[in-house]
């Protein structure tokens, strides 16, 4: 086992890390920004190494200084997280270099599934079902560009191939803006990503988000753990995750979920990640891996009992999986609503002081955050400051708990989002499960035009 892991991360998903190394007796040192000093993990490790200033560049992005961090500590791994530099392949073969183990994926798979094109190619040789499209990067001809438009059908989705979190992407109903949406998008993704490479897609008018959560050990073994709803969205970001999706049987999950395990071996994949598929008229159209711990990964833990972190740090220990398929249940129900510091009406980041902090409990609660009382919420970083995960017998049961859960947290000094979530919990089309991606920011937006409440 590895004795002790640098934390290139913060908050919630760096204390959820501490806690998981800690329960196998792993030592920690947490890597923070000058403004994240005060952070709860950076007391809870064993050992905090201070990587730079509050902006993101000079800190949490800043490949030398983590690696500096896990020297000067005599660490052996390094576990990313999620965001910041968990998807970076350079990041990672920097830290295979230098001697240490990168807790996820090997950097030439996780290039791989970086390259939007590339894992398109890689899903459709391991016999995943993709969008129709392009099959390829565009080229600069307009005629070639407006043939695959209209062999695929309008409406199209012009994609960036190294895009991500819902940028780079821009829908065309008409041939008449094709063009122009080639190029803005080829424009803006060379000056977001440093990669101008754009393909076509079909575009999909009412899917749902629905995502396969995998496990394998790099040495020929995987399994799925089932599957998660996130389809209710603004401007492409997650707002609330539910595990399983409403709808999808269990001949369905199998399919799906057998198909991700066999990519995952051809592949050679190692560790924890996440096959996004959008799902519409009862098909699964694979969009993008995930080479990463997810932020939702909560509800899949809830619904199967397996601490998807632990089973990451055994991996990059070298240890096969010691979990079959026959081993994966999936039990009751579980939803999770990401809580951010941010206006309920306007959505604006809303950074500052926590005055009072109350979690709620009872029967499968969890909260994953690293706020308390006094606490101070920089503007540096992403609004996110926790989550809010119940578990329940049934999907009825959990949507009741959520709302206790949410009535009952109290959070002063700033704004939150809870407003909203409790909209969400409390919106019919939500109850009924099965919404498409674009059914929150509909609703919102007949709210925001008509004044009407979500109800």
């Amino acid at each position: 086992m590895i004795e002790k892991v640098v934390i290139a991360n913060r908050g919630e998903i760096a204390l959820r890390i501490v806690r998981a190394c800690q329960a196998l007796g792993i030592r920690t040192v947490a890597v923070h920004s000058t403004v994240d000093r005060n952070l709860k993990h950076v007391a809870m490790a064993d050992e905090s190494v201070c990587i730079g200033p509050g902006p993101s560049a000079e800190s949490y992005l800043n490949m030398p200084r983590i690696i500096a961090a896990a020297e000067v500590t005599d660490a052996q791994a390094i576990h990313p997280g999620y965001g910041f530099l968990s998807e970076n392949a350079d990041f990672a073969e920097r830290v295979e270099q230098s001697g240490f183990v990168f807790i996820g994926p090997r950097p030439e798979t996780i290039r791989l599934m970086g390259d939007k094109v590339e894992a398109i190619r890689a899903m459709k040789a391991a016999g995943v079902p993709c969008v129709p499209g392009s099959g390829g990067p565009l080229g600069d001809d307009i005629v070639t560009n407006t043939k695959i438009a209209r062999e695929i059908g309008y409406p199209v989705i012009i994609k960036a191939s190294g895009g991500g979190g819902g940028r780079g992407m821009r829908v065309v109903h008409a041939e008449g803006a094709l063009k122009s949406a080639i190029e803005t998008t080829k424009s803006e993704a060379k000056a977001a990503f440093g990669n101008g490479e754009v393909y076509m897609e079909k575009y999909l008018e009412n899917p749902r988000h629905v995502e396969i959560q995998v496990l394998a050990d790099g040495q020929g073994n995987a399994i799925h753990l089932g599957e998660r709803d996130c389809s209710m969205q603004r401007r492409h970001q997650k707002v609330v995750e539910e595990a399983p999706a409403p709808g999808i049987s269990e001949e369905l999950r199998a399919e799906i979920g057998k198909v991700c395990v066999d990519a995952c071996i051809r592949i050679g994949y190692r560790g924890a990640g996440t096959f996004e598929f959008l799902f519409e008229d009862g098909r699964f159209y694979f969009i993008e891996m995930n080479t990463r711990i997810q932020v939702e990964h909560p509800v899949t833990e809830m619904v199967t009992g397996i601490d998807l972190v632990a089973e990451q740090l055994r991996i990059a220990c070298g240890q096969k999986l010691s979990i079959k398929q026959s081993d994966v249940v999936l039990s009751g129900h579980a939803i999770e609503c990401r809580i951010n510091a941010e206006d309920p009406e306007s959505f604006m980041p809303h950074p500052g002081t926590i005055t009072a902090f109350h979690p709620p409990g009872g029967p499968g609660v969890r909260v994953d955050t690293h706020i308390y009382a006094g606490y101070k919420v920089p503007p540096n970083y992403d609004s996110m400051i926790g989550k809010l995960i119940v578990h329940g017998p049934d999907r009825e049961t959990a949507i009741a708990r959520m709302r206790v859960a949410l009535n009952e947290t109290v959070i002063e000094g700033i704004k939150s989002n809870i407003p909203l979530q409790q909209r969400i919990m409390r919106d019919v089309g939500f109850q009924a499960g099965g919404q498409n991606i674009h059914y929150l920011e509909k609703r919102l937006a007949e709210r925001k035009t008509k004044s009407i409440a979500l109800t």
